[in-house]
């Protein structure tokens, strides 16, 4: 099983985990809502987790520029 995170505005890879174990606690899922859950991870038929965040170009893109928090994708 691997996890893959990937931005959810661009799409490029951002890293991957893998490891044979992974418990949610030490990810930080438990934190979130069931609905972030399910916008945010995938599971795969494989057993890959694909998890969205935000890349860090992407981030610093929101910071100096706040009205791209409208779209769901801003970089083509």
């Amino acid at each position: 099983m691997a996890l893959h995170y990937f931005c959810r505005h661009c799409g490029v890879k951002v890293g991957s985990i893998d490891r044979m174990s992974l418990y949610s606690d030490s990810l930080g899922f438990h934190q979130l809502t069931d609905e972030e859950r399910q916008d945010m991870i995938t599971y795969e038929s494989t057993g890959d987790i694909h998890v969205t965040t935000i890349c860090e170009d992407c981030q610093e893109s929101l910071d100096r520029n706040p009205d791209l928090h409208q779209y769901e994708r801003f970089i083509q």
